[in-house]
């Protein structure tokens, strides 16, 4: 296992952590913490390999906020009362005033039923739409609670484990296989091969690669290796905070629901308002019409004229289709988002874990030859090539191409393993074979790397024949991975070999789900006309 470690050096910076405001901090035209030399990161946010101590880490707090997502926090009073602010709502409520504080006159009472009966619809629509999306919230609030992810901080010069919503810019952190990255930040150290899945932020199946002194992002995932790492970025100031804050803003805006309800409102008002003025007109100078008798007619008028019943039954139909979704596992926050989902026609829809299983494939009959060994064997000798523990994505899917993973290492000695290199994209293996005592060399990798990497017994018409077999896999959105095999006479590990000569082509694709089909039609019987993934 190999250890990368960046060596540091202070240069000046203008300005630090501590005298910087948020906003000038994260401005990239000023500082870019995500290419600038790790040591100025250093230097700019006042701290140091051995991370901050417990009273720098509280006062950044304050500073910087807790390494979460903002959630805006409603005051339920208002949000109750704000089922009953729209134009078809004001129309009821005008009704609902005429009938109690303008119906009297005539030694007659006040217009208590039709009070009561507005009232009490009033009541019913904002009383549904209120608990449903209260529900919602609360749901989604317990979920997040119980997901509230823990991470490994050296803090007071020791590492301890601590929520990662106690992160701050400076903190050094740890992560080993299977962790999820806790904030954006810079890798100071890297033990071994590391590799970070970043399929959740770019939809990219494959790993990345990464050394000390590169950038890696909150919401990630470690596949391999352990490292450690400088926060620079933490709640709403990472890559995935800033997307999730751009998705915030846009639910700020008015749904295609809303925008009809208060067109009908409004139309109702105007309509209203124009007949109750010509009503006024026609029934009190022109007929002489007795108060009582008049303001009867115009509270018929604002009753009649609105669809006093639809935002109550919409609230209905609405809540029970929250609770249909809510019935497979879907959280609606907002009931009014379910007619706007309705209304889709254009699907934008992530591939990889989505539409696809996110777990790679050898594509076994597709599997092309070059020698004397069929698609089995070129398996067998792949999986020589490929890590049997600690693997990333494309060697746990060789190996276990095999009829059983323990055939890896079958019936082989190994003698040397070169892990996967992101500058000469391949791994290779020597070994020396249990049956014949012969030293072997195997390598995977690139198609066109191990191509030019082969001397023996390659010909114009094997070139041509690869490429055509990587077009062909391309057009298939195959992945294409070559194998080689070289002799070598002397036995030695690091003896020379008689050439790498080209043996197979392996294709390699991440498969659909067995739902995904069936989900597509479905979409499209329901009139999506564009899917794209």
């Amino acid at each position: 296992m190999t250890e990368k470690t960046e060596t540091y050096q202070n240069t000046a910076v203008s300005g630090n952590v501590t005298s910087l405001t948020v906003e000038e901090l994260y401005d990239k035209d000023k500082f870019d913490l995500s290419t600038m030399e790790p040591g100025d990161v250093f230097e700019l946010l006042q701290t140091s390999s051995s991370g901050l101590t417990s009273e720098e880490a509280a006062r950044r707090i304050e500073k910087f906020g807790h390494n979460k997502l903002e959630s805006k926090e409603v005051n339920p009073l208002l949000q109750f009362l704000g089922f009953m602010w729209n134009p078809l709502s004001w129309v009821m409520e005008a009704a609902a005033i005429v009938s109690i504080a303008l119906s009297n006159g005539d030694g007659k009472p006040p217009d208590y039923p039709d009070f009561i009966g507005i009232v009490l619809l009033l009541l019913a629509n904002a009383t549904i739409g209120f608990l449903e999306e209260r529900q919602a919230g609360n749901a989604v609030k317990a979920l997040m609670a119980a997901l509230a992810p823990e991470c490994k901080v050296r803090r007071d010069g020791e590492w301890k484990t601590m929520e990662a919503a106690e992160l701050v810019p400076g903190d050094v952190i740890s992560m080993k296989l299977g962790d999820v990255v806790p904030a954006d930040g810079r890798l100071i150290a890297a033990h071994g091969q590391v590799s970070i899945d970043q399929a959740a932020l770019t939809g990219e199946s494959m790993p990345v690669s990464k050394e000390a002194g590169d950038e890696v992002f909150s919401g990630s995932t470690v596949k391999q290796g352990e490292a450690e790492a400088i926060v620079i970025g933490t709640g709403t100031n990472t890559f995935f905070g800033r997307a999730a804050k751009l998705v915030g803003d846009a639910n700020d805006d008015v749904g295609h629901l809303q925008t009809i309800l208060a067109k009908i409102g409004n139309f109702c008002l105007c309509v209203i308002s124009l007949f109750i003025v010509l009503e006024i007109l026609v029934m009190y100078p022109a007929f002489k019409y007795r108060y009582r008798r008049g303001i009867d007619n115009i509270l018929v008028l604002l009753i009649g004229g609105i669809p006093i019943a639809m935002p109550t039954v919409l609230s209905v139909t609405l809540a029970i289709g929250a609770k249909q979704l809510a019935e497979h596992k879907a959280i609606v926050t907002r009931i009014t988002a379910i007619e706007e989902m309705a209304a889709v026609t254009i699907l934008c829809s992530d591939k990889t874990g989505t539409l696809t299983l996110n777990k790679l494939i050898v594509d076994k009959p597709t599997i092309k030859c070059y020698a004397e060994f069929n698609g089995d064997e070129i398996i067998q000798l792949s999986a020589y090539a490929s890590r049997t523990e600690n693997q990333d994505a494309i060697d746990f899917c060789i190996v276990n191409s095999l009829a059983d993973p323990k055939l890896a290492r079958d019936n082989i000695e190994e003698l040397e393993f070169k892990p996967f290199n992101p500058v000469v994209k391949r791994t290779e293996i020597t070994y020396r074979s249990k049956a014949d005592g012969k030293v072997l060399r195997v390598t995977k990798g690139m198609s066109h790397t191990i191509l030019d990497l082969c001397t023996r017994d390659k010909t114009e018409e094997q070139i041509k024949a690869l490429n055509d077999d990587v077009d062909e896999f391309a057009r298939r959105g195959l992945r294409a991975l070559a194998i080689a095999v070289d002799e070598v006479p002397s036995g030695e590990t690091e003896g020379e070999g008689l050439g790498m000569r080209l043996v197979g082509l392996l294709p390699i694709y991440d498969p659909p789900r067995s739902d995904t089909k069936e989900t597509i039609d479905r979409a499209i019987a329901l009139g999506i006309s564009s899917w794209y993934g």
